[in-house]
C-alpha cells in the first residue's frame, strides 16, 4: 500500500475514533527534513501528532519509526503549537498508525515521548 493510501486509511480511522484532523503532511523547513508530521489531529484537549507507516506487516511498520524521525516530528509539533496559541493548553501526544495489507490498521497512542 502506498504512503498516501495509508494516510487516507489513517485519516478515516482517526475520524471514526472522534478526532478532528487539523493538518496533513505538516512540515517546517520544507525539503530540509527539519521537521515533518503526517497527520495532526485533536480530540478534546489531546493533540495527537501521528506518524503513519505502511509495511508488509504491523511489527515491521512499528519498528520502522526511527529516532531521527521521532525528533523531526517533535520539532514539527513544537512549531505547530507555537503558531497556534489556542492549542497551548492541549496535551501533546505522539501516536503511530500502522498499516499492513490484509490487516486492520493499528492506532498506537503514546507510541513514544518527545524526550526519547
Amino acid at each position: 500500500m502506498s504512503g498516501r493510501a495509508a494516510e487516507l486509511v489513517a485519516l478515516l480511522l482517526l475520524t471514526l475514533k472522534g478526532y478532528r484532523v487539523l493538518a496533513r503532511r505538516f512540515s517546517i523547513g520544507a525539503g530540509t527534513g527539519a521537521g515533518e508530521v503526517d497527520v495532526i489531529a485533536r480530540r478534546g484537549h489531546t493533540l495527537a501528532f501521528v506518524e503513519v507507516k505502511s509495511r508488509p506487516d504491523l511489527n515491521t511498520a512499528a519498528e520502522s519509526i526511527r529516532p531521527d524521525q521521532r525528533r523531526r516530528i517533535a520539532r514539527a509539533a513544537d512549531a505547530f503549537v507555537a503558531k497556534r496559541p489556542g492549542l497551548r493548553d492541549c496535551q501533546v501526544r505522539f501516536d503511530a498508525i500502522l498499516v499492513a495489507p490484509g490487516r486492520w490498521p493499528r492506532h498506537v497512542p503514546n507510541a513514544w515521548r518527545a524526550d526519547e
